[in-house]
């Protein structure tokens, strides 16, 4: 573990935009380092503030210190309120975030809101139907037990660091580019797509120095589906269902395939924004098919 923080630090210190902060923060929550975990977690927040395992990550260290006589003092009644805002967030940002679910759940349990508790225990059995620790979570509520306080979701659950140069890992299920977007094109270069919270399902992205910018990129996406829906309604627009906009070095369309994912093309500055809505319409049928195969 302490060759992997150490390793994790190098990596943050190399790129301090890298999404590697959640298995830095992580990994010192485990080892106990809680002061430490905080200083990562709010330092990656105010870098990427709407990527919900961020805020997720924020909050199980938080409820962690809660119940540390080595960390600093804090009350357990503002540890746990900073929490449940923290989590809060992350289920605003993405719905379906399961970690935050049974986070908020813990801590409804916590303050004696059993009914509240369970309902969000059954929504995160609704997107992860095999996860047996949501059963055994809601049978220990419903014997007065408290259920054990939220892991992290896969996205940012510690494993052995990956060199710098490595590929970013694909979530679960991850798309398969050459068969979701054979035939379309530029199929292999410019496109993106993520889940709700900000999580690379497919697709990879480069800056005009060739650098990978991939997770960077996902992370400042996330929630950008929600914000534009709220925008729309605000403004009496009705269901957004794209977005372009033009660059000095290129031009950028945003759709989204269903309700929790987010599809971004991008292309150089010489396209019409008129092609490249159509280009970013044949993406979203051919990632929306895909989805609802899965």
């Amino acid at each position: 573990m302490a060759d992997d923080i150490r390793e994790l630090s190098a990596q943050l210190a190399q790129d301090p935009q890298s999404l590697v902060f959640l298995r830095l923060g992580e990994a010192l929550r485990r080892k106990g380092q809680l002061d430490g975990a905080l200083r990562v977690a709010v330092n990656g927040l105010e870098r990427h503030p709407h990527l919900a395992d961020a805020h997720d990550l924020y909050a199980r260290i938080l409820t962690a210190m809660s119940h540390s006589s080595n960390a600093r003092i804090l009350t357990d009644k503002h540890d746990y309120e900073r929490a449940f805002d923290e989590w809060d967030m992350a289920v605003r940002i993405a719905p379906h975030h399961t970690g935050a679910l049974k986070g908020l759940a813990f801590l409804y349990f916590k303050v004696g809101d059993l009914e509240q508790a369970e309902a969000h225990l059954a929504a995160a059995r609704r997107v992860e139907p095999d996860d047996p620790s949501i059963d055994q979570a809601i049978a220990m509520m419903r014997k007065g037990t408290a259920p054990p306080a939220p892991e992290p979701s896969g996205a940012a659950s510690v494993a052995a660091p990956s060199p710098p140069s490595a590929a970013p890992a694909a979530a679960p299920g991850a798309l398969d580019e050459a068969r979701v977007f054979a035939g379309l094109e530029g199929a292999n270069e410019g496109l993106l797509l993520i889940d709700g919270a900000g999580r690379v399902l497919g697709g990879a992205l480069k800056d005009r120095a060739g650098t990978d910018v991939t997770d960077t990129v996902a992370a400042y996406l996330a929630g950008v589906s929600q914000e534009a829906a709220r925008t729309a309604k605000l403004l009496g627009l009705g269901a957004w269902t794209g977005l372009s906009a033009e660059g000095h070095q290129g031009n950028v369309h945003l759709a989204h395939p269903t309700p929790d994912a987010l599809l971004l093309v991008v292309r150089e500055r010489g396209m019409p924004l008129g092609r490249l809505a159509i280009l970013a319409q044949r993406a979203t049928m051919m990632a929306r098919r895909w989805l609802e195969q899965q």
